[in-house]
C-alpha cells in the first residue's frame, strides 16, 4: 500500500502494446504505476497489479483500488478490433470499450473528492470519423457512421460521469500504431519481406498513423498539462494514402509492392470489418497537438518505419 502522500498512476490495458510502453516510460521517470488487470501475472514486474474486471467489477476489488492515491488514470483497455467480426466479436469490441469505460468512470466519480484522480486519459480511435474519403479531419470534425464510429462516439460519451465529477478527461483518438512489437504493421511484414505486399483495394484511402514512441509521449503530455482536455487526435502530422504506405513499407525492404488485395474481397469479410477497418478513408491531422507545439519524434512515415524495423 502506498503512503498517504504518494501518488499513483493507474493504467488499464497494461499488458498491451501501448500500455507496456507507457508503463516502462513512466516507471523510468520514477512514477509509481498501478496496473488494473483481470488476472494477475507474474511476468508484469514494473507495476503493482490490482485485479479488477472492468465489465464485472467485484466489491473486494474496488476496495483494493480505493486504497490507492491516484493522480492520473490512463485507460487503454479494449478487445482488439482486428479479427473476424462475428456478432460475438462486435459485442466484445463494443462492451469492452463502452461498458468498461462507463464502469471505471462511475467508480472514479464516486471516490471522495480528495481521492479522485486529476485526469482520466481515455483511449479512443480515428474510427470516430468513419469513412470520409479526402476530407481533412480535425478534432472539431463531426463523427462518421458505421459500427466503429458509433462505438467510438459511445466510448467517449461513457466517460461523462468522470467529467461531471470534475475530473479532467482527455480522449486520445489513436491512429494505426507503428511498431515492430505487434499490431497491424507486424501482420503485414511477412508478405512485404518477400515482395508479396501491395495496396488494399484502390489504395486511395487515407491512413492516419503514429509511432509507439510518439503515442507514449502524447499520453505523458496529456498527464502533465492540466489545460488539455477533450478530444486529441493521436496521429502523426502527415497522413498518407494506403498506396503510399505500402510503397514506403516495401521500399524499406528494397522490395516491390505489386500484389494488391482486391477491394471486393475485403468487403466480403464478415461483419463489415474489411470495409470499415481496411478500406475506409480517414485523413486525420493532430490539430490540437500541433497548436500546442508538441514535438513529434517521427513525423514522416519513412523515418518511422526505418526506426520501427531497425533499418
Amino acid at each position: 500500500m502506498p503512503s498517504a502522500q504518494e501518488k499513483s498512476i493507474l493504467v488499464t490495458g497494461a499488458s498491451g502494446l501501448v500500455g507496456s510502453k507507457v508503463i516502462a516510460s513512466l516507471s523510468a521517470q520514477g512514477r509509481r504505476i498501478v496496473s488494473l488487470v483481470r488476472h494477475r501475472s507474474a511476468s508484469q514486474t514494473s507495476a503493482q497489479q490490482i485485479r479488477w474486471d472492468l465489465i464485472n467489477p467485484l466489491p473486494e476489488d474496488e476496495r483494493a483500488l480505493a486504497e490507492e492515491n491516484l493522480s492520473a488514470v490512463v485507460h487503454l483497455a479494449g478487445d482488439p478490433v482486428f479479427g473476424i467480426w462475428t456478432s460475438a466479436k462486435k459485442k466484445s469490441i463494443y462492451s469492452s470499450r463502452v461498458d468498461g469505460t462507463r464502469n471505471l468512470s462511475r467508480y472514479l466519480a464516486a471516490l471522495p473528492r480528495n481521492r479522485r484522480p486529476e485526469v482520466l486519459i481515455c483511449a479512443s480511435a480515428v474510427g470516430f470519423y468513419g469513412n470520409r474519403r479526402d476530407e481533412l479531419l480535425t478534432e472539431s470534425s463531426a463523427p462518421g457512421t458505421g459500427f466503429l464510429a458509433d462505438t467510438c462516439v459511445q466510448w467517449e460519451a461513457a466517460a461523462q460521469p468522470a467529467r461531471d465529477a470534475g475530473i479532467r478527461v482527455v480522449h486520445l483518438r489513436i491512429g494505426i500504431v507503428i511498431t515492430n512489437k505487434g499490431g497491424a504493421l507486424t501482420a503485414m511484414l511477412p508478405a512485404f519481406r518477400f515482395g508479396l505486399g501491395g495496396r488494399l483495394g484502390s489504395g486511395k484511402q487515407w491512413m492516419s498513423w503514429i509511432t509507439l514512441e510518439d503515442l507514449s509521449a502524447a499520453i505523458e503530455h496529456a498527464i502533465n498539462n492540466s489545460d488539455l482536455s477533450g478530444p486529441v487526435n493521436a496521429v502523426a502530422p502527415n497522413p498518407i494514402t494506403n498506396a503510399e504506405f505500402t510503397s514506403t513499407l516495401a521500399g524499406v525492404f528494397g522490395r516491390p509492392a505489386i500484389v494488391p488485395v482486391p477491394e471486393f474481397a475485403l468487403k466480403l469479410l464478415p461483419g463489415g470489418m474489411g470495409e470499415e477497418a481496411l478500406v475506409a478513408s480517414a485523413r486525420v491531422v493532430p490539430e490540437v497537438l500541433l497548436k500546442r507545439n508538441f514535438g513529434f519524434q517521427f513525423p514522416t512515415l519513412g523515418h518511422a518505419l526505418q526506426h520501427a524495423l531497425g533499418k
